[in-house]
């Protein structure tokens, strides 16, 4: 019976994830923190790579780990790679998040979204569920996502990541 559930539980997820992913043009699942709604599509396919932090102002990691993605997005902007962050918080804690950037001194952009909408945003990109935060999403220079990791990543395994996946597509030429 619990195998049953299960599965009619993940048919659900996907079916309202595929919803999520083919109404995108029409359904704003994030917005800046001054409420102007924002497409993930918006910060992809520009000839850099993005990494994506979600985060919440209330997860432990993220506030212990904000300032090094920080200094990795200042470190590595004009080398072809930014960082975009996204906010589990919800309108309901705006403010919290807001304190978050602040408190952090972010400099890369930030959207927000509310938690139940940007758990389906990640399935339909991963199929998989959010498993909490931080986590992690990295896109291509050409918008095409190529990484999906729970947990704090170090800038490190990033950067080593990247410098393999640019590597690949030099070779791919």
């Amino acid at each position: 019976m619990l195998d049953i559930l299960k599965s009619a539980s993940m048919i659900l997820l996907l079916t309202l994830s595929a919803t999520v992913a083919t109404q995108s043009d029409s359904l704003s699942v994030f917005s800046d923190l001054d409420g102007k709604p924002r497409q993930l599509e918006d910060y992809t396919g520009d000839g850099k790579w993005l990494v994506v932090m979600i985060w919440a102002s209330d997860c432990h990691i993220c506030n212990m780990e904000a300032a090094t993605y920080d200094s990795f997005h200042k470190a590595q902007q004009d080398k072809g790679t930014a960082v975009l962050g996204i906010s589990m918080d919800g309108e309901e804690n705006k403010a919290a998040a807001k304190k978050f950037i602040e408190r952090h001194d972010l400099s890369f952009p930030n959207l927000i979204g509310e938690p139940g909408m940007v758990s389906l945003y990640y399935a339909s990109m991963t199929q998989e569920n959010l498993r909490g935060t931080p986590t992690f999403l990295v896109y291509d220079p050409d918008g095409e996502i190529v990484a999906a990791q729970a947990g704090a990543v170090s800038v490190e395994a990033i950067e080593s990541f990247i410098a393999k996946k640019n590597a690949a597509r030099l070779a791919e030429k």
